[in-house]
């Protein structure tokens, strides 16, 4: 009967382990739980409501695969602005709880650049350099459609000024519009010009017809003369070619 006792022995032992386990178990399903809960909060945090201040801040690892919320702080040119990024929108509190500020100063060092892909609009008077015709026009249409307004930015690349070239949209009642194409339709722009390195963010069919459209009504910059046109890429290499001569001939003089 020895054998017999020893197995209840063993039985006994047994049902205590398993109790011991179930036991902790129950003390650290609760502890796991939560860790659980907080690395999966964490990552949601990275990945959705972490807030970029600058371009600086946004990882290379997130061009071409993320969307940016944000407002529009200013409009500088006809093709590029200022957003303010607001992750997670109305749901994350922003325009309620939590409020984009309004001030230049406020606003110093907390805004991503925006350069908008696929289009170039006529250059503005900079540095010296007069305005090309119709930059008035794009830059008050820019800022009448997007200015203080949310729009969604999708990451390409960032350029060598530290701006982000993205493809913005901007709800106009039920719908998003893509910016840059609404641009083109309306012949305030023309497709970016460049042999390579253009961003188009899949649109390039529909941003070349709708310029071919726009040259066709003659609307906006093609109201004139084909032989008098000059587009921004043309304007910027006669302008920077013209400068660099100059600076040639006063250093040949100093």
């Amino acid at each position: 009967m020895a054998w017999v006792h020893a197995a209840l022995i063993d039985s006994c032992t047994a049902s205590k382990l398993q109790l011991v386990s179930n036991e902790a178990a129950k003390e650290w399903a609760p502890v796991f739980l939560t860790s659980v809960a907080s690395l999966a909060a964490f990552i949601f945090y990275q990945s959705r409501l972490r807030r970029f201040p600058t371009a600086g801040y946004i990882q290379p690892n997130l061009f071409r695969k993320r969307t940016l919320l944000g407002r529009v702080t200013s409009v500088g040119d006809g093709d590029n602005f200022h957003l303010y990024h607001t992750p997670g929108g109305r749901l994350a509190g922003w325009d309620w709880l939590r409020k984009v500020p309004t001030t230049k100063a406020a606003l110093k060092g907390k805004t991503i650049p925006i350069r908008m892909a696929g289009i170039d609009a006529p250059e503005g008077a900079h540095f010296g350099r007069p305005g090309q015709p119709g930059a008035g026009e794009a830059l008050q249409w820019l800022r009448n459609y997007i200015l203080n307004k949310r729009v969604w930015v999708r990451l390409h690349r960032r350029d060598q000024y530290d701006r982000v070239v993205a493809t913005v949209h901007v709800r106009r009642f039920l719908y998003k519009k893509d910016v840059g194409l609404e641009m083109l339709k309306l012949g305030l722009a023309t497709t970016y010009e460049a042999k390579s390195g253009v961003e188009w963010g899949g649109a390039e069919g529909a941003y070349r017809a709708a310029e071919a459209k726009a040259k066709t009504k003659k609307l906006g910059i093609w109201n004139g003369k084909a032989s008098h046109f000059e587009s921004p890429r043309a304007y910027k290499t006669r302008t920077n070619e013209a400068e660099g001569k100059k600076s040639s001939w006063l250093s040949g003089w100093l």
